[in-house]
């Protein structure tokens, strides 16, 4: 199997010497990912000109001693495999820059050796049972950019941390930070801070230091305030203060004028925050579950915004101003009480991706089909009122990937589904359907058809000429054809059923149309004449026993 994993990357690893007499072919990169190996190939440990090699996602147990002979290795990636200790040997290697040993159930006390590789840039230490991080890394690392943390046990950094001067990013999510690191404040390069599902509860003035700041994330949080410093980091541009208990974002940050990604989501504000209309280079805007009943109508300011998302809010109405939003890609207004779409929606020309879940529509919104670019359309109503039928008018967005109907009240699908090229997943879930009209087998795009839940109990007996479906499901439907048990078994159980029925119904037609041919030739009549003496002889009088009636006496009638 080796063999074939070198063979497969040689072709990108070879670069001839130039230098040498006699040109030689060299191996610099190999990936050995996903195989299922439980030690590191010999034969790997031997290419000594490796310069990169991946063997994350196997089942290698320890780093053998012969990993010192790798010279030359820059880039190590070990992530996600059985390993528990690290051999001593792996600190030889004085040219590796880049380590990735994430989730692995590593012992805290091997991970000294890691502070020998001098010349490290980026460490990966992700998900790894870490409850501290050994001070002799921080003291002896001085070239790290890239610190990754996530998913440990942390409370602290060690004070050590400030050795780090160069450090660029530095990935702490997920870990149980009560207070904001301030040793961070101190590395006047970084650039990039996650510190998302901690236990904060305020971020420190001195955040303000870090002026080369440029992507913050501290969802998730408990945090009620911001520091007024935070204008200070001049070059932000992603911030996320999502899920937090934040009622007010400061007008200071207004001064943020590189700001490119705002996550505001599931904090009490009830008012978009007055600001936001001051960053006009905004792409996209986070405001779900803010507890929003009506937007700014400085909002058509952000004319670069391409997604917008202000679902789960009390919004009764889509605003007309958000059509003038003319760069809006995805527009998310799912859970709100929405009964009606503004009639300029399709001078949103660029939309992509629109949710409507969720809402108070009476009927189907017919303005969503001026929107020609739409490719994503969800308007499942798990509350709320249920739609009942779907327009056929639906034929005209022609662009649309995946349309998602379910949790309704439709009794049938309208055959202009039929006419949709690019119609790729189709959600009919619990909904009212007795039956899908024939049209469907014309949407040869189709990759998933969700039935499940219905009144339906026939299919088209042509859908298995829908030959890219992978996904079909219909359970909870009282099917009788094909009939459940066929239908548990699967698409290929479905597909073998409805192809022999429809064989069946060939040969029927045909033996049908000879039986007249013979009829006509031998001049007994035709066909139809032959079918009325056949009905005929069929009301003889006879009672329930099957014989005649006596003369005079007329058989029993029914009542």
């Amino acid at each position: 199997m080796l063999k074939d994993i070198i063979k497969s990357v040689e072709h990108l690893s070879k670069i001839p010497q130039k230098d040498d007499p006699q040109v030689t072919d060299r191996t610099f990169f190999i990936d050995a990912s996903h195989q299922g190996l439980t030690a590191i190939p010999s034969e790997i440990l031997a290419l000594k000109e490796l310069e990169e090699v991946h063997l994350e996602n196997n089942q290698i147990e320890e780093i053998p001693q012969d990993i010192q002979h790798l010279k030359n290795i820059k880039v190590l990636y070990l992530d996600k495999n059985n390993l528990r200790s690290l051999c001593p040997e792996l600190g030889a290697l004085s040219s590796l820059e880049g380590l990735d040993l994430s989730y692995n159930p590593i012992l805290p006390s091997s991970l000294p050796v890691v502070s020998c590789l001098r010349t490290l840039r980026e460490l990966r230490l992700h998900q790894t049972g870490l409850e501290e991080i050994p001070i002799v890394i921080c003291k002896n690392l001085h070239h790290v950019e890239l610190f990754g943390l996530t998913g440990n046990h942390l409370k602290f950094l060690p004070k050590e941390i400030v050795n780090q001067t160069k450090l660029r990013e530095i990935y702490l999510k997920r870990n149980q930070f009560d207070v904001f690191p301030k040793e961070l404040c101190v590395l006047r390069n970084l650039e990039i801070i996650d510190l998302d599902e901690n236990k904060l509860n305020f971020i420190p003035e001195e955040i303000g230091n870090l002026t080369r700041l440029q992507k913050f994330f501290v969802a998730y949080n408990n945090l009620s305030f911001l520091p007024e410093s935070l204008r200070q980091c001049s070059r932000m541009s992603v911030l996320d203060l999502s899920h937090n208990v934040l009622q007010y974002i400061p007008d200071s940050l207004s001064e943020l004028a590189r700001m490119t990604e705002i996550g505001l989501s599931g904090n009490p504000l009830e008012k978009v925050p007055r600001l936001i209309c001051r960053w006009p280079s905004l792409h996209l805007l986070y405001l779900s579950n803010t507890g929003l009943r009506r937007l700014r109508r400085c909002l058509p300011r952000l004319l670069e915004l391409r997604f917008l998302d202000l679902s789960r809010n009390r919004l009764g109405r889509c605003p007309s101003q958000l059509c003038a939003l003319k760069n809006l890609e995805i527009l998310a207004l799912d859970d709100n009480k929405i009964g009606q779409l503004p009639s300029e929606l399709g001078s949103l020309s660029k939309l992509k991706i629109l949710g409507l879940t969720g809402n108070e529509f009476c009927s189907f919104p017919e303005e969503v089909f001026s929107l020609a670019s739409l490719e994503k359309l969800y308007i499942g109503q798990d509350q709320g009122c249920k739609l009942t039928y779907v327009p056929e008018n639906i034929g005209k967005l022609q662009s649309l990937k995946e349309l998602y109907i379910e949790n309704n009240h439709l009794e049938y699908l309208p055959v202009a589904l039929g006419s949709m090229p690019n119609l790729e997943v189709l959600d009919c879930r619990h909904n009212l359907l007795k039956q899908l009209p024939d049209a469907i087998c014309h949407t040869q795009a189709l990759k998933e058809l969700l039935l499940e839940d219905n009144l339906l109990t026939r299919l088209p007996e042509n859908l298995d000429s829908l030959v890219n479906i992978k996904v079909l499901t219909l359970m909870d439907n009282p099917m009788s054809e094909p009939p459940e048990e066929v239908c548990a078994e699967g698409n290929e159980a479905i597909w073998k059923y409805l192809k022999e029925k429809r064989t069946k119904k060939i040969m029927a037609t045909k033996i049908q149309a000879w039986w007249r041919g013979t009829m006509v030739r031998k001049g007994l009549g035709e066909f139809e004449d032959l079918l009325k003496v056949r009905k005929k002889g069929k009301s003889s009088p006879k009672d329930k026993k099957g014989h005649k009636a006596p003369k005079g006496k007329p058989g029993k009638r029914n009542k």
